[in-house]
């Protein structure tokens, strides 16, 4: 970013102080400000925000600089001077999520983080944990990898989408639960639909049975405004890659301080670490210089404001998703309600397999899109615009997917 846009940006944002983040949302002139921080390919309409974000400029800058660093002298540098800033990294991230710097390990993703709790928890044959046939495919393969290796039980059960409410979705939970379940891996943010799951609810409950709760945050950070207080889970893991717009490559997983000693590394680590919460981190030699410019990212997530940027991201998706929920063909799969839904939102045209939409959207609109198949339930495109789109570019997909719907 130049001095100019900075400058630029930051009288945009003095326009926003009297304004509620609703009100926010719908400043264009901000808005406009926010799109030029990035380098995207203005060619290309990236309406898939919900598998990796595009760093800012800002971001882009503070990793050529600490990669420049590493190889002035990678092993003096790195071990002198870089890696002791993560602990700065580490606080900083503990502030925005509401926990201690004790409590937060650095990973490369939020697979990283479910793996470590899935396979380091001591579970033994007969015990149950208990899913949704919509969390992500990869913690549903260590489960059974659990399964198959020390006879643990996965369970798994559907709900609607979008379901009636979010104490529907509660509900399912504890009408499956039984006096073996041991852990409950629930998605605060699905990566199928983007259903927002009552999460603290479900925890709490959780622990009342004396059972873990693990959160798949992968959509939740950065994105949805809350602390770790107001989820009240065990353990939560997320991608800052995502919506915090940070390098490729980086994440942090969230142990409750008591549960630390109960948890087994992936990688080995000396018994003197096993109430540390670095003991996560073992992992071999990784690029630092990724995790470091995690700082910027966070400072540019701050300067937006996360209330601001969370409607701003409810505002996109409701621009599609209100002119598209009234025409008949189409079917929403994600409720409207703030407590359900914010920024990644789903659909299927009726006779339209969801894999033929998104090949007409990027052959011939230039709009790319995920498709999401849930097997003998539903398939459908998951659509997650982000911050530097303008609602024209949203205008441009609605229009896109009403040419499909006539088609």
């Amino acid at each position: 970013m130049t001095r100019r846009h900075v400058l630029a940006l930051t009288a945009a944002a003095q326009t926003l102080r009297a304004q509620t983040p609703e009100q926010a949302a719908r400043n264009e002139d901000f808005w406009f400000q926010t799109r030029l921080a990035f380098s995207v390919d203005r060619n290309l309409l990236n309406f898939n925000n919900g598998s990796l974000c595009p760093a800012p400029i800002a971001v882009q800058q503070a990793m050529e600089r600490y990669w420049t660093v590493t190889n002035l002298s990678p092993s003096h540098y790195v071990d002198q001077l870089l890696i002791p800033e993560t602990e700065v990294v580490r606080g900083e991230l503990a502030r925005d999520f509401g926990c201690s710097g004790e409590e937060l390990a650095l990973t490369r993703n939020t697979s990283e983080g479910l793996h470590t709790v899935i396979y380091g928890l001591d579970l033994k044959a007969g015990d149950e944990v208990l899913t949704t046939t919509q969390d992500y495919p990869s913690m549903i393969s260590s489960l059974e990898q659990r399964a198959r290796r020390d006879g643990i039980v996965l369970r798994r059960f559907a709900y609607p989408s979008p379901p009636k409410s979010p104490r529907q979705l509660a509900d399912l939970f504890w009408e499956r639960a039984t006096s073996k379940t041991r852990a409950i891996l629930v998605s605060h943010m699905t990566f199928t639909t983007g259903q927002i799951f009552p999460v603290a609810d479900i925890c709490r409950e959780a622990r009342k049975r004396g059972i873990y709760s693990i959160v798949d945050g992968a959509h939740g950070f950065a994105h949805l405004v809350f602390r770790r207080d107001d989820l009240d889970c065990d353990f939560y893991a997320t991608s800052l890659h995502k919506w915090l717009t940070a390098p490729v490559g980086t994440g942090f997983l969230y142990v409750r301080r008591e549960l630390i000693p109960k948890v087994w590394p992936l990688m080995g680590a000396p018994a003197s670490m096993a109430g540390d919460i670095r003991k996560f981190e073992s992992v071999g030699t990784q690029p630092v210089a990724m995790r470091n410019a995690i700082a910027d990212a966070l400072a540019f997530h701050r300067g937006l404001g996360p209330e601001r940027k969370q409607e701003r991201l409810r505002y996109l998706r409701r621009r599609w998703s209100e002119p598209l929920s009234r025409n008949a063909r189409i079917r929403l799969r994600v409720s409207d309600d703030p407590a359900q839904s914010c920024g990644i939102g789903a659909l299927s045209i009726d006779g339209i397999a969801a894999t033929r939409i998104t090949e007409t959207l990027e052959q011939k609109y230039r709009i790319h899109v995920r498709t999401r198949v849930i097997a003998d339930e539903f398939d459908c495109i998951r659509v997650s615009p982000n911050i530097y789109h303008s609602p024209d570019e949203v205008d441009r997909f609605t229009e896109a997917i009403l040419q499909i719907a006539r088609s």
